[in-house]
């Protein structure tokens, strides 16, 4: 079983996204559409703002790591203790019940460790604190892919708003990447707690409109749906099998250079290659 760690530290303008030597009004190509390369990561850490995030979006990509030798270690920054229309439920009782669900999806999943952060749901901002939490997170597991939510996903189509949480969990996230977990300077009291720099080589977006990398899950929808499953308080009475196969089967088929040997499910994010 995953140990469990409690903490309580509490497509507009893209002009900043330039290189520096590149002039004003010069078009920048965007990034090609890739297929996730071998081989898996060794250390991955996802932040998610809910229990279940998670499972929704990319478990099947943190099932396939798994199976082929990642060590995985969940961050959750809410225990989603405001998710129930039940007139009974109490903050406490439900965060209690939603944390047991996500330790029984992470062991499903074959994740190493929990860290619950301990936020209040729906009430998640972006703030220094929260960047500094989220850093000494980073520095303390060293990962070589970091997972977050996109901050820049407001909405989508016409049936859909993200949840707030959502995006300041994506916002705090690469802020704490870059470039507070990177530099020396920044929050240098953790220094004193004996934590270095750490520079992540790559992120993993998900939840996005801007996908540019596709993973093939085929082997990790079996794992993906059990661990989804586990959340039962979110689910009720509804089987997700055929939603998220016939998700995964959609996501496939959205990848716009798609080799002949991927298989039939897929997560899509947008991806970071960091220097």
């Amino acid at each position: 079983m995953a140990d469990t760690h409690t903490h309580h530290d509490h497509p507009d303008n893209h002009l900043s996204d330039l290189p520096t030597d590149s002039p004003i009004g010069e078009a920048v190509e965007p990034a090609p559409a890739t297929t996730e390369a071998e081989p898996a990561p060794k250390r991955v850490l996802l932040i998610q703002a809910h229990p279940d995030d998670a499972e929704f979006m990319c478990a099947g990509t943190v099932a396939r790591w798994v199976q082929e030798g990642a060590e995985v270690v969940y961050c959750s920054l809410t225990s989603g203790d405001k998710g129930s229309d039940d007139p009974n439920a109490t903050g406490p009782e439900l965060a209690a019940t939603r944390e047991r669900e996500q330790q029984a999806a992470c062991d499903i999943l074959g994740v190493k460790q929990l860290i619950l952060m301990g936020y209040p749901d729906a009430m998640l901002v972006p703030d220094l604190a929260m960047r500094k939490a989220l850093t000494r997170v980073i520095r303390t597991v060293k990962p070589d892919v970091l997972m977050c939510q996109d901050p820049t996903m407001r909405y989508s189509g016409q049936g859909y708003i993200n949840h707030p949480d959502h995006i300041a969990a994506g916002e705090a996230s690469l802020a704490a990447v870059f470039p507070s977990t990177r530099d020396r300077l920044t929050f240098p009291e953790l220094l004193a707690e004996g934590l270095e720099p750490h520079k992540v080589p790559e992120v993993y977006i998900y939840g996005t409109n801007n996908a540019d990398l596709w993973v093939d899950i085929s082997s990790g929808i079996e794992t993906k749906i059990a661990a989804l499953k586990a959340h039962a308080s979110q689910i009720g009475d509804w089987d997700p099998t055929d939603e998220m196969r016939k998700w995964a089967r959609e996501t496939a088929a959205q990848h716009p250079d798609k080799p002949e040997d991927f298989g039939e499910y897929a997560e899509s994010f947008k991806y970071m290659k960091l220097d």
